[in-house]
Formats: C-alpha cells, structure tokens, sequence
C-alpha cells in the first residue's frame, strides 16, 4: 500500500512537481500544523481557533514568516523558495499584495517540498521559529 501521509518522494518525482504544486500541497502542510499549533496550545473554542490560524495562513503573514526564516534557510531550501515564488500566477486575493502572494507561494511550496522530502524534523524546526515570532507578536 502506498503512504499518501508520509509518500518521501524521490529527488526525480519532485522535481516533476510544478513550485505551484509543491505551493498547494505546501498551502495544506503549513495549515495543518497551525491548527496542531493551536490545539496543543489550548485553544477551547472551534471560533477561537478559527481566528488564531486565520491570522497565520494568509499570504501577508506567509510573507512576513518567509522573511523571518530566510536566513536560517540551505541553499537548496532557498532554491525550492525561489522557485515558486518567480512562477508564473495569474490571480492573487484581494486581501494581499502580488509581492505578498508570491513570497507566502514559495514558503509554501518550501513547506510542500520538505513534507515531499519526509524531512519532518526540518518542518518543526522552522515552523517553531514561526511560532515563536508568532507567539511574540501576540498572533497565535
């Protein structure tokens, strides 16, 4: 049986992914570990919840996180980043700028590739540098 959850893709077979397609999967990775995030830090109410994980998966806050972890980012993590963010895309929404869009695109499609990769202890690691500028800035 194949591992949908968990497939560790080979170089070969990312590589084929579009960085908008490693964005979309990317898009579900980032959002999934914000709500882990805040179930685990207590959040009682589903309304509660809904606003701290709003307030973290959208392209303004995406853009601000990329900035964030940039620097602590390999080569190779900053190439995936590139690539999708330089991709061609023909819409944003309407609560972002296009400079915006872009850069939350390649943290995503970054989060997308390492998921891919199978490499969850570099996820948690830049997701906790996340959290804790999050935590500082009071939106989680």
């Amino acid at each position: 049986m194949k591992n949908y959850f968990s497939p560790q893709m080979s170089d070969g077979e990312i590589q084929n992914i579009s960085g908008l397609g490693l964005a979309h999967l990317g898009d579900a990775v980032f959002e999934l570990l914000v709500r882990s995030a805040m179930c685990s830090l207590g959040r009682e109410t589903q309304t509660g919840m809904h606003k701290a994980a709003v307030s973290m998966v959208n392209a303004s806050a995406q853009a601000a996180f990329a900035e964030i972890l940039w620097e602590k980012l390999s080569g190779e993590e900053r190439d995936v980043f590139r690539r999708a963010r330089n991709a061609k895309v023909h819409s944003s929404p309407r609560n972002a700028d296009i400079g915006s869009y872009h850069s939350a695109t390649g943290l995503e499609a970054l989060f997308g590739w390492l998921f891919l990769k199978g490499r969850t202890e570099r996820i948690n690691e830049l997701f906790e540098v996340i959290m804790d500028h999050a935590e500082k800035d009071g939106e989680s």
